[in-house]
């Protein structure tokens, strides 16, 4: 639920959803407000689920190292381009709102 809401945030901006692409407009309200990473954030709650439904500790070993290469391999990019495409924008958004909770 989380994910969806998140993308529909996007849409209502007219901005790009995917991570690789040059985005139009700095999205910062909805559950932007609280997480600058609400997507990432479901996908790891969604992992999280899964390993409670499984019943096992063993999945949960996964989700650190999920969070770890989105972190290397998605959010530094992302935040990268967000600071050269916005400017002050990204940088007082940055300051307000944490990047996962």
């Amino acid at each position: 639920m989380i994910n969806v809401i998140a993308a529909n945030t996007f849409q209502t901006q007219n901005t790009t959803i995917k991570p690789f692409e040059e985005s139009t407009a700095l999205v910062t309200g909805g559950l932007y407000q609280v997480s600058r990473n609400p997507m990432y954030l479901g996908m790891v709650l969604i992992l999280a689920g899964v390993a409670i439904l499984l019943g096992s500790l063993t999945p949960f070993g996964v989700i650190p190292v999920v969070i770890i290469l989105l972190n290397r391999n998605f959010i530094r990019f992302e935040e990268q381009s967000l600071a050269q495409t916005f400017g002050p924008l990204w940088v007082e958004y940055r300051q307000r709102v944490r990047r996962w909770v």
